[in-house]
């Protein structure tokens, strides 16, 4: 039982190094990068501007008082 799942993990590690390898090298792979990029930046656009959102709630309601 141990031998076949050793054997599993192995597999899916060299199955994930080969996903990698052509996501580095393959067709396609700067369109991948570049969006990639695109999407980190647009996450952390939304994370900015949903503390400042928070932020403004905070200090308008606390001026309300």
């Amino acid at each position: 039982m141990e031998i076949t799942r050793k054997a599993k993990e192995e597999l899916e590690n060299r199955i994930d190094r080969i996903e990698e390898f052509i996501g580095k090298k393959g067709l396609g792979s700067n369109y991948l990068q570049k969006a990639k990029k695109t999407q980190r930046d647009i996450n952390l656009a939304l994370a900015v501007g949903g503390v400042i959102m928070i932020a403004g709630l905070i200090l308008w309601m606390k001026s309300k008082d």
